[in-house]
């Protein structure tokens, strides 16, 4: 009977060879993966604003662009309001100047975003949403310090929510008519913050909290294209500066906090 003859060095699964083997394989593997995984996935944000974005006479408009404006309009709808509420209900001066620097600015700011969306052809919302809506609810029910302080708190935590959102677009919009109107809203949501801090109310540690936990950028809403887009390659149109490009505050600053 023949002997069985030794393993030969080098081959075999475990030899050096088999090992360089198994290891390109895997290595295939790893690459082909995301590919294969992502091929049925929805499209990114990315792809969406692009599909979303339409030429007008005063540069593309994106999806985002579109979210902004309407954004801008309902923080006006349920802002201003709250601002005079708190020009009755305010039991310091700081709380009442930072109900007046609200109507200031939103009725500024309202008057720009109306006029904004007209000559891009935007239909704009015309009252609050509900979770707008269930803030001036809570608000008018508030009585006393307890008003001052939930006042404060839910002001400030909608002005940074937004701010986030009009810093995003102004870093990113083509379109001239948007970009004024974010340096507008800039200016406005930074004087009221400024304020709204100025009371001596707002809960810092509960405000991370809550921004941490909406830090997010917000979905792109499916909006309709504009009413009149123009096709036009001539170029972009500017908007012409002047001075009344950015809204002036002639209020006093809210400077004394709550009482001790």
């Amino acid at each position: 009977m023949r002997r069985p003859r030794p393993p030969v060095p080098g081959r075999g699964p475990f030899s050096g060879t088999g090992l360089i083997i198994v290891c390109l394989v895997a290595t295939m593997g790893a690459l082909l993966y995301p590919i294969w995984s992502y091929t049925d996935r929805p499209p990114t944000g990315v792809d969406v604003l692009g599909a979303q974005t339409v030429p007008t006479r005063y540069g593309p408009l994106s999806g985002l662009d579109r979210d902004f404006v309407t954004q801008v309009r309902l923080a006006g709808l349920w802002e201003l309001p709250a601002g005079q509420q708190a020009r009755r209900k305010g039991t310091t001066q700081a709380v009442r100047t930072a109900g007046e620097h609200l109507v200031e600015g939103h009725t500024y700011l309202d008057a720009r975003v109306r006029d904004v969306a007209a000559r891009l052809g935007l239909v704009l919302p015309d009252g609050p949403d509900a979770q707008q809506r269930s803030w001036l609810k809570e608000l008018d029910a508030a009585r006393g310090t307890e008003y001052d302080r939930r006042f404060a708190d839910v002001l400030r935590l909608a002005h940074g929510q937004v701010l986030t959102v009009v810093a995003r677009v102004r870093a990113g919009t083509r379109n001239s008519l948007v970009r004024d109107l974010a340096d507008d809203a800039i200016t406005t949501e930074l004087d009221h913050i400024r304020v709204l801090e100025a009371t001596g109310y707002v809960d810092f540690d509960a405000l991370a909290r809550e921004l941490d936990g909406t830090s997010a950028p917000p979905a792109v809403t499916h909006f309709p294209v504009p009413l009149d887009p123009t096709t036009d390659p001539a170029g972009t149109v500017p908007t012409a500066p002047g001075p009344s490009a950015s809204p002036s505050y002639p209020l006093p600053p809210a400077t004394s906090g709550p009482p001790p």
